[in-house]
């Protein structure tokens, strides 16, 4: 058991380490592809309104009850009530169902980086995506392998480990993301790509759109697993939290929109479509790249970017189970980063699997794989959020008194915690469902 609690070295290690944590696959994988099949600049426009105006709650009340509490998900939620310890454990069940997925394209990221980095570029990535992840093993390897990488940073502690991992990759990360962004602007046609990014067409405004865009943002902002609580519970005194979950926002937010300028104009450059989905990052883009002056060096760094995204985010989830088995079971550092590794390595088999000789094995119609990814994304992360709006408005008491004052700000933050914010999760969890 750690007998005392860490803390980040410094206020400027803590928001690098949380936007470590926010900005992942679902920045530079999800949002641009999800961007794309819901109109562009509209959806863009939506989702910039519900992630500074509604998301920025639930991020705020992780963050206070982690400050607050200094201490992991579970038991920090039985401090505010015993009762609540069994959404604790929930919040653990997410965090490490999500990885067992996560990492699988982990793997594929790995294997993608190797293809550029020996120069071995298929003909095909359409037939070559399918070949490579229907095999056996070798995906199995690289899944089991992206884990273990991930978790040598929680491995080592929060400052020697997890801090250091994202103060060296996040700024390179930064780098090459507007390195490529930068080139992007330069290509033929990237002109068509920015108005489709930013310029709105009104008319395909949805409900369904609204919805996906806050599915998106609770997802890139890691809220309703226990990541940012944990993160937060690592805080100094004098951090502000309105402060730091602003920061948290536009640093995040930034990211996924300089993803959008990369990969946008590189797409009608040439003549994708921007709702080629999933398989965007895999198989349109590699094929994109192929045709490009030096296509090893910018495919190259496409994955790099992903492969840092996705293990910094991969920290936070571990740490997050992790933090709750110290001292939950009075366990060593080591030993709960070996225990937690081993549940994830578990699971993640057959999910790595369902490309493959478990493909036919189908859970409420779904695979393994896309099983989990549903199961978390559309029904745990929802519920987890609403769960922790429902108990920061309603069972602890003066939070924004105590926290924001009787200002102008702080009965904003009531009324959208205790009312506006919960209906909304409530319309998306049936959405999802």
């Amino acid at each position: 058991m750690e007998k005392d609690r860490q803390q980040w070295s410094s206020h400027i290690s803590f928001i690098i380490a949380t936007v470590g944590s926010a900005v992942g696959l679902g920045n530079i994988w999800r949002f641009p592809y999800i961007m794309g099949e819901n109109g562009g600049a509209i959806f863009l426009l939506t989702y910039l309104l519900l992630i500074g105006f509604l998301c920025v709650i639930p991020l705020c009340c992780e963050l206070l009850i982690g400050k607050i509490h200094r201490t992991d998900t579970v038991s920090a939620f039985e401090k505010i009530n015993p009762k609540f310890k069994w959404f604790g454990w929930l919040c653990i069940l997410t965090v490490l169902l999500i990885p067992c997925f996560y990492f699988v394209v982990g793997g594929w990221i790995i294997n993608y980086i190797w293809i550029f980095l020996s120069n071995n570029i298929p003909d095909n990535f359409t037939n070559y995506f399918s070949s490579f992840s229907s095999q056996t093993w070798v995906p199995c390897i690289l899944t089991l392998f992206f884990l273990f990488l991930t978790a040598i940073f929680p491995y080592k502690g929060v400052n020697k480990g997890i801090e250091k991992a994202n103060n060296i990759m996040m700024p390179m990360f930064v780098i090459m993301l507007f390195i490529m962004a930068l080139y992007a602007i330069s290509l033929p046609g990237a002109k068509e790509g920015l108005t489709f990014m930013f310029k709105p067409d009104f008319s395909q405004f949805d409900k369904q759109m609204i919805l996906t865009a806050l599915g998106q943002a609770l997802f890139t902002l890691s809220i309703g697993m226990g990541a940012v609580l944990t993160y937060g519970s690592y805080m100094r005194e004098d951090t502000n939290i309105v402060k730091s979950a602003y920061t948290l926002i536009i640093c995040d937010t930034l990211i996924a929109i300089t993803a959008g300028v990369m990969i946008f104009p590189i797409v009608f450059s040439f003549g994708v479509t921007p709702s080629a989905g999933a398989t965007l990052a895999f198989i349109s883009l590699p094929e994109m790249f192929a045709q490009l002056p030096f296509p090893t060096f910018f495919g190259f760094i496409f994955f790099v970017l992903l492969f840092f995204a996705a293990i910094t985010s991969g920290i936070s989830m571990l740490e997050t189970a992790i933090a709750s088995f110290i001292n939950q079971f009075k366990m060593t550092r080591e030993k709960a980063t070996i225990i937690t590794s081993s549940i994830i390595a578990i699971i993640s088999i057959p999910a790595t699997l369902s490309f493959s000789i478990l493909g036919d094995f189908k859970l409420l119609g779904k695979t393994f794989f896309d099983f989990l990814d549903y199961a978390t994304s559309n029904i745990l992360l929802p519920f987890n959020t609403l769960l922790i709006c429902l108990i920061a408005g309603w069972c602890i008491k003066s939070l924004w008194k105590d926290n924001f004052g009787e200002t102008f700000f702080g009965y904003a933050f009531n009324i959208l915690l205790k009312f506006i914010a919960p209906i909304v999760l409530i319309f998306v969890l049936i959405s999802g469902i």
